[in-house]
């Protein structure tokens, strides 16, 4: 079988970032004293959308760097835009937390493209043209 070692290490990663953004949200409810939902608090809010935005792009991110790594293309070009990916996804996290939102955007600007990207080389990988 195919060494993924890529895929492997960035599954490990954004389980890791999870953790982290779990316990973000977990250390505004423990000092607010919120069980459930928001309870109105902004910085909860905030937490939480980024937690909730990490989940939704992830998964893909996730599945690309997969597929990508099993057909052959596992190379440094995959391995440095998934440490992008993640990287941003950091950034997107930290840039919540604030109005000033250069982090959220870094952070944006770094997760859309690679998508892309990664959609593109599947698309021609499926084809045999890469």
């Amino acid at each position: 079988m195919h060494e993924m070692h890529i895929s492997l290490l960035y599954a490990a990663i954004a389980a890791l970032i999870a953790f982290w953004l779990s316990m973000r949200c977990g250390k505004v409810r423990m000092a607010e004293k919120i069980s459930m939902g928001d309870g109105g608090n902004d910085a909860l809010l905030r937490r939480m959308r980024a937690q909730a935005n990490f989940t939704e792009y992830t998964p893909f991110a996730l599945v690309l760097i997969v597929v990508l790594d099993m057909a052959g293309q596992g190379g440094t070009a995959l391995a440095v835009s998934a440490f992008a990916f993640m990287l941003g996804r950091v950034f997107h996290a930290i840039g919540m937390d604030s109005d000033a939102s250069k982090g959220r955007m870094v952070g944006m600007i770094l997760t859309m493209p690679i998508l892309l990207g990664w959609s593109i080389a599947a698309g021609l990988a499926a084809f045999g043209v890469i």
